[in-house]
C-alpha cells in the first residue's frame, strides 16, 4: 500500500509544504483519492466522493498560489464532511433510505466557510442513520470499520469522519456531536475530535437530530488541524437562532501555549464500576504526565451525572420525534410506491424509510411528549438537565478543565452491542453530559491498548473555552 502523506506529515507540515511549493494541492488531493480507492472498500469511511470537483478546485488553488494571491486558512487542504451537512446538488442522505435521493438546494454554513477558507471537500462520510447510534452500524451503507482492527467498531455516529482521518484518507473532516458522536469515534480510531460550545458553530444546513444538543466540530490528526478547522467554521450566523455572537479567539495561533498552573479536575465517579482497566490506566497516567508539565490536579464532584443517560434518552428522542415528523412521504423524503390512502402513505413511507433504531427513538420521544406523560418524563428531564449544568458551573469555579475517559472501553467488536440498545446507550455515559450542558469537550489520543486498539482522554471546559482544550491536546501530543 502506498503510504499516505497525511499519515507521515502533521497539519502544520502539510501547510508548509503547500506554501513553499514542495507539494501542490492537486498532488495532495490525488494522494488522498488514492488512499480512498485503496482503503475505503474495507473501511467504508466515505459514502460519496467528488473527484472531479476536488481536482478542479485544487488546480484553481494552485494557480492562485503560483500567482501570489492570498489564500484562506485551509489553503488547499482536502476535507471530508459528515453525510448530514448540506451541499448544493450533492447527496446528503444522513445514512438513511428516507433521504437516499435528496440533493439539497443550498450549502450548509460550515460548507460555505470551508469554501471561503479554500478547503477542498472531497466527499461525504458514513454515519449512523440520522446520527442515531454509537457504532455506525445503523447506516444504510453498512458500518465503518476501525483502521486499527477492521473487525472492531469505528464508533458513531460520526464513525466515517473519524476513520477517514485516522486512516490517512484525508487530513481533516467534520462531524456532528449530539451525545458524543465526535469524541467517541475519535477515541475509538485514534484521532483528535472536538465538540465546540453549543452555538459556537452554526447548525444552518445540518440535518437536525436533537436541536438543543447538536453541534458541528472537527476531526484532525493533531491539535493544529482541529484548531485550524474550528477557526474556519466558528462564528455567528443570522440563519441559526442559536448561533452565538461571541468573539472568536485565534485558535490556530495560540493553541501551543503552556499549561503551567492549569487546574485539572478529576471526578471520582468516572473511575468506578464498568470502566475498562486499560482506559483507566491510560487516563490516569496521562494526567500524571500533565502534572509534570505544570498542571495541578483537584477532586471535583458532579452529583447529577449519574442521571445523564436517562435524561439524554428522554430529551434527545423527544426532539428527534418532533424534527423527524416532517419526513412523511409528502413533504420530504422517501415515499412508498404502494398505498391505499393518505394515512397509509404516511405509515408505509415512514415504515420503509426509517431503520429500527430511528423508529425506536421516535417512539420513545413521541411517548415522552404525549398527553399525560409530558410532565412525568420530558419536563422532569429538563429539570435534571438544569441540575447537571449547575454541577458543571460549580465545578468550574474550582478548576479550569475536567479530565476523564471518553468511553468505558476501547473499540468493541462490530455486532457486539447491535442487539442490546441499552448497552449501546451506556457507551456514551461519559460524553452526553457535555451536550446536556452545552460545554465544549475534546477527545485526544493517548496511545494503544495491549491489543492494539486506540486509547484516549477527554477534557471538558467551561462555555466558550475551546482554546484551553486545544492547548491541552497539544500538551498531550508533546508527551507522545
Amino acid at each position: 500500500m502506498v503510504t499516505s502523506p497525511v499519515l507521515s506529515h502533521s497539519t502544520t507540515e502539510l501547510l508548509s509544504s503547500l506554501s513553499n511549493g514542495d507539494l501542490t494541492s492537486r498532488r495532495l488531493v490525488e494522494s488522498c483519492l488514492e488512499q480512498i480507492h485503496l482503503q475505503n472498500p474495507t473501511l467504508n469511511a466515505f459514502v460519496s466522493v467528488d473527484e472531479g470537483y476536488a481536482l478542479e478546485l485544487a488546480d484553481q488553488i494552485d494557480t492562485r498560489r503560483a500567482a501570489g494571491e492570498p489564500l484562506g486558512l485551509l489553503a488547499g487542504l482536502p476535507l471530508g464532511i459528515k453525510d448530514n451537512m448540506c451541499r448544493t446538488g450533492k447527496p446528503t442522505t444522513c445514512g438513511s433510505r428516507m433521504l437516499a435521493n435528496y440533493r439539497p438546494p443550498y450549502d450548509a454554513h460550515v460548507v460555505e466557510r470551508i469554501k471561503a477558507e479554500d478547503g477542498i471537500i472531497v466527499g461525504t462520510t458514513n454515519m449512523d442513520e440520522f446520527a442515531m447510534g454509537s457504532s455506525t452500524e445503523t447506516s444504510i451503507y453498512g458500518p465503518s470499520r476501525n483502521p486499527a482492527n477492521p473487525d472492531h467498531s469505528a464508533g458513531g455516529s460520526s464513525g466515517g469522519s473519524a476513520v477517514a482521518v485516522a486512516s490517512g484518507m484525508v487530513p481533516l473532516t467534520l462531524g456532528s456531536d449530539t451525545g458524543g458522536s465526535i469524541r467517541q469515534p475519535a477515541a475509538f480510531c485514534g484521532c483528535v475530535g472536538l465538540k465546540p460550545t453549543y452555538g459556537r458553530v452554526s447548525r444552518f444546513g445540518l440535518v437536525a437530530f436533537a436541536s438543543s444538543l447538536d453541534q458541528i466540530g472537527p476531526f484532525a490528526r493533531d491539535a493544529a488541524g482541529a484548531s485550524l478547522v474550528l477557526q474556519a467554521i466558528a462564528g455567528h450566523d443570522t440563519r441559526d437562532s442559536t448561533s452565538l455572537q461571541r468573539d472568536i479567539p485565534a485558535y490556530s495561533e495560540n493553541f501551543r501555549a503552556s499549561i503551567q498552573g492549569m487546574r485539572i479536575g478529576i471526578v471520582d465517579e468516572h473511575f468506578g464500576k464498568g470502566l475498562n482497566s486499560d482506559v483507566a490506566n491510560s487516563v490516569t497516567s496521562t494526567i500524571d504526565a500533565l502534572q509534570e508539565l505544570g498542571a495541578t490536579v483537584h477532586r471535583v464532584t458532579l452529583p447529577h451525572a449519574k442521571y445523564s443517560v436517562a435524561t439524554y434518552y428522554l430529551i434527545a428522542p423527544s426532539e428527534a420525534s418532533s424534527n423527524l415528523a416532517r419526513y412523511d412521504g409528502i413533504h420530504y423524503g422517501h415515499r412508498s410506491e404502494q398505498y391505499d390512502d393518505l394515512v397509509d402513505v404516511y405509515c408505509r413511507s415512514r415504515g420503509e424509510g426509517f431503520g429500527p433504531e430511528v423508529k425506536r427513538r421516535i417512539m420513545l420521544g413521541t411517548y415522552a411528549l404525549s398527553a399525560g406523560y409530558y410532565d412525568a418524563y420530558y419536563l422532569k428531564a429538563l429539570r435534571v438537565r438544569r441540575r447537571i449544568r449547575e454541577d458543571y458551573d460549580q465545578a468550574f469555579d474550582n478548576v479550569d478543565v475536567i479530565a476523564g475517559p471518553v468511553s468505558p472501553t476501547p473499540a468493541f467488536p462490530i455486532g457486539d452491542k447491535a442487539n442490546d440498545p441499552l448497552a449501546m446507550y451506556l457507551n456514551d455515559i461519559y460524553t452526553i453530559s457535555a451536550n446536556l450542558s452545552g460545554i465544549p469537550g475534546i477527545s485526544v489520543p493517548t496511545g494503544v491498548s495491549p491489543s492494539g486498539l486506540p486509547l484516549a482522554i477527554q477534557f471538558q471546559a467551561p462555555l466558550f473555552d475551546e482554546l484551553r482544550l486545544l492547548q491541552l491536546a497539544a500538551a498531550v501530543e508533546s508527551l507522545r
